[in-house]
């Protein structure tokens, strides 16, 4: 695939209890987005291990949470190489996104507050004002706020792990023109829905919003 138009740096942090694996995660992760890590590309743990200056139980537990995201595949034997990136690949992700962003959203709406919804809209704000570099982390923060009063863990995990499979190809691939504006209309119109608690708009507004941004997106595969 083409080389990298954005930073890895402007995406949502990795989430991890353990700091230091946390750490290895990202750097790993933000390796492969920026193309120094090939797809195919092999990851030895006792490299790894030498590089971080860490022993293999750290490698390990961070090359688990590479493949629960999506970065790399572990063989039977296993060894560890980086995913390749795919048009099929991409379509899985934008495909569970909209059906799990949905449930979320619709699981949410009762137990949205006020303040909550407040919250959703002064992270707009600052997006409405963001660089590209900031993007990707207050646009994770947004959808976020909207989706945590649904109180589903396990569902909410696998939403997260959406956004950073989403993250390497949004480093790759070039937003059109108009997207950003179009985005900010129905974050804002998302937001009208909360506050009215119209969950079937709320639904609507956010199909068309992942549906769409995926279509534009895909596009870019032919070139």
């Amino acid at each position: 695939m083409k080389a990298p138009v954005r930073s890895s740096d402007a995406f949502a942090p990795v989430k991890i209890s353990s700091a230091q694996v946390a750490d290895i995660v990202t750097e790993i992760r933000n390796d492969i987005v920026r193309g120094v890590i090939a797809p195919g590309a092999p990851l030895g743990q006792e490299a790894l291990a030498e590089r971080f200056g860490v022993s293999r139980m750290p490698i390990r537990e961070a090359i688990r949470h590479l493949e629960t995201m999506g970065f790399v595949n572990v063989e039977s034997n296993k060894r560890t190489h980086v995913a390749e990136t795919s048009l099929n690949d991409f379509r899985d992700i934008y495909d569970m996104r909209l059906a799990l962003e949905c449930v979320a959203m619709r699981s949410a709406m009762a137990h949205l507050t006020n303040a909550q919804i407040d919250g959703a809209e002064r992270i707009q704000q600052d997006i409405a004002e963001a660089g590209p570099l900031s993007f990707g982390q207050l646009n994770h923060a947004f959808h976020m706020t909207l989706y945590r009063p649904c109180n589903r863990p396990r569902l909410l995990s696998q939403v997260d792990i959406l956004f950073n499979a989403a993250d390497r190809y949004l480093c790759i691939l070039k937003a059109p023109p108009g997207m950003r504006a179009k985005s900010d209309a129905e974050h804002i119109e998302l937001i009208e829905a909360c506050r009215k608690r119209d969950s079937a708009a709320a639904e609507a507004c956010l199909r068309r919003h992942i549906g769409d941004a995926a279509a534009l997106f895909e596009e870019q595969f032919a070139e």
